[in-house]
């Protein structure tokens, strides 16, 4: 059955994310998938090479999993507004829309405290295009 990939034309991915920096410029929002004990920091900045600073508190809840290999289900944790999330084990996932940075801001970094892990899945692309043409959207 032919049909168009879901890679280019929903989503774009960078399977290890931790400290790198993220374009928002070509998708509407990002969501970030964390795993480990850990604590997650969020920043952003106006261009890859520049100074990455807090956001302020734009991460009110994330989707939490006791599981990382989907054997439970995601229940909604909301927490104080922060530019953190934290977790004690399982995976947490959280998203970062680019309406709700800063004006001019449009690549961020999710920093792990000890090692934890990120993926990003960029998500509402402004453009479709096939996975061989998508923009590179980490530094």
């Amino acid at each position: 059955m032919a049909g168009m990939e879901g890679l280019g034309r929903l989503i774009n991915v960078v399977p290890i994310a931790a400290g790198r920096g993220i374009s928002l410029v070509s998708a509407d929002s990002v969501t970030f998938v964390v795993t480990g004990n850990d604590t997650f920091t969020l920043t952003c900045s106006d261009t890859f090479a520049g100074s990455y600073a807090t956001p302020g508190n734009i991460i009110t809840y994330a989707y939490t999993c006791t599981a990382t290999n989907g054997s439970a289900a995601w229940v909604k944790t909301t927490q104080g507004a922060a530019n953190t999330v934290v977790i004690a084990s399982g995976t947490a996932a959280f998203r970062i829309a680019g309406n709700s940075l800063p004006d001019t801001k449009k690549y961020v970094k999710l920093t792990a405290s000890s090692g934890g892990l990120v993926t990003a899945i960029l998500h509402d692309l402004l453009k479709q295009r096939t996975p061989p043409n998508l923009p590179v959207v980490s530094s």
